[in-house]
């Protein structure tokens, strides 16, 4: 049967993510694939039923049931002060504050199944108790799946940074996300966000520069000539893909992803480096390439 323009597309397995959106905004990250192998295979099997949320499904395979209400004093035990991080990755991140942090809990938001097996090898192998993962689209989870005011401090870290100026309406953080983000926070709450990337950087802060419900905490700090934006600017690090050194015989290729070159930033409003995030491999990677790391904190008004 042929589709009609309103009538929705058809869902298969990761298709809701396969081009950055689903429901017709962002998700948290692409979904690059679903299949375990070896030990990744064995530990789902063995460790899932007790480490990974089971999330009533709505129309899609990673879609939360709107319906449903996640109960972390339940699920874990305890009333503890709840941290979220969207796109957790392999779980690096969320495991080490997890096992530093034993009075807080933990809940990690990925898209991508072989990175919950990984995060779930390492709770096991960690004898933690105050991680879980949640196999789930990251806008879905703020918004229905988390009780309203319900978390302390949510984390996004490295988001995919899409590059392409056509893409960039893909981006994880909007307006939207951070409506929602907002809701599921407590009063007081935390929002750190870190990107490589200098565009995204400027996007988040424009972003959350015109919300109403986030203040950043690092107002006016870290400009001028002490500015990571201005930083790169100068470098130029950026003017090639990934910052990696040009081919001999080669020219330099544009990411179109450092924005418009001001020179210097006289906003600012950069954070720290958040010392609770372990510097991963994908960050090492950034940091080996020349890039700066940009973060942002931000408290729920």
């Amino acid at each position: 049967m042929s589709e009609t323009p309103d009538s929705p597309r058809p869902v298969t397995p990761g298709s809701q993510a396969s081009f950055g959106t689903y429901g017709g905004r962002p998700v948290s990250f692409v979904r690059r694939g679903t299949r375990l192998q070896g030990r990744r295979q064995a530990a789902w099997e063995e460790h899932a039923e007790r480490w990974a949320i089971q999330v009533p499904r709505h129309v899609a395979n990673t879609s939360v049931h709107p319906d449903y209400t996640f109960n972390a004093e339940a699920v874990f035990g305890r009333k503890a002060p709840l941290i979220v991080e969207i796109g957790s990755g392999l779980g690096d991140a969320v495991v080490h504050a997890a096992e530093q942090n034993p009075d807080k809990d933990f809940l990690a938001v990925e898209v991508y199944t072989p990175g919950l097996a990984n995060t779930i090898i390492k709770i096991n192998s960690r004898g933690l108790t105050n991680v879980r993962v949640v196999e789930a689209n990251a806008p879905e989870v703020l918004e229905s799946m988390l009780p309203e005011g319900s978390v302390s401090e949510l984390w996004v870290f490295f988001p995919d940074p899409w590059h392409k100026a056509r893409h960039h309406k893909r981006r994880l953080i909007q307006p939207a996300f951070a409506s929602v983000a907002a809701k599921a926070l407590e009063k007081g709450g935390y929002w750190r966000i870190a990107t490589d990337w200098s565009n995204y950087a400027v996007h988040v802060r424009e972003v959350l520069a015109d919300s109403t419900e986030f203040e950043n905490m690092h107002e006016g700090e870290r400009s001028g000539e002490e500015s990571p934006l201005t930083q790169v600017w100068q470098s130029g690090v950026e003017s090639v893909v990934g910052g990696a050194p040009v081919r001999e015989g080669r020219a330099p290729v544009s990411t179109e992803h450092t924005g418009p070159n001001e020179g210097v930033d006289q906003e600012g409003g950069w954070a720290p480096r958040f010392d609770g995030r372990i510097r991963t491999s994908f960050e090492n990677k950034a940091h080996e390439a020349g890039r700066m790391i940009f973060d942002l904190t931000y408290r729920k008004i």
